[in-house]
């Protein structure tokens, strides 16, 4: 998508702190964070929202959660909260589906 700014992201056009990245996914600190740990995992493919995701993308959201896991353990980060904004009503901002990975003491849900 040609404005997505985590299009931008994948395709270096800006700048992210990288956590993780292979072929499917990226991980990146968020720049807003709402925890202690606030990392953002995001599929390279673009899919606007949880709610456009077809059957054939049942792989891609379990990567997702999957690539979380990892960078947790990674982390060794031994508790933390997912988290899906979904359509401006659910408290999503950027239109590319993206799960919040948050940890620590400091867990703000507010304007995740």
């Amino acid at each position: 998508m040609k404005d997505c700014v985590f299009c931008k992201i994948i395709k270096g056009q800006l700048p992210a702190k990288k956590i993780f990245e292979d072929e499917n996914f990226l991980a990146f600190n968020d720049i807003s964070p709402k925890a202690n740990t606030h990392i953002l995992v995001i599929p390279k493919k673009h899919i606007s929202k949880i709610s456009d995701c077809q059957d054939s993308d049942q792989n891609l959201i379990g990567g997702l959660i999957l690539t979380a896991k990892k960078i947790a353990a990674k982390k060794n980060i031994k508790g933390y909260k997912l988290l899906f904004n979904v359509d401006k009503e659910g408290g999503q901002v950027v239109f590319h589906i993206h799960l919040h990975l948050l940890a620590g003491k400091k867990i703000n849900l507010e304007q995740c």
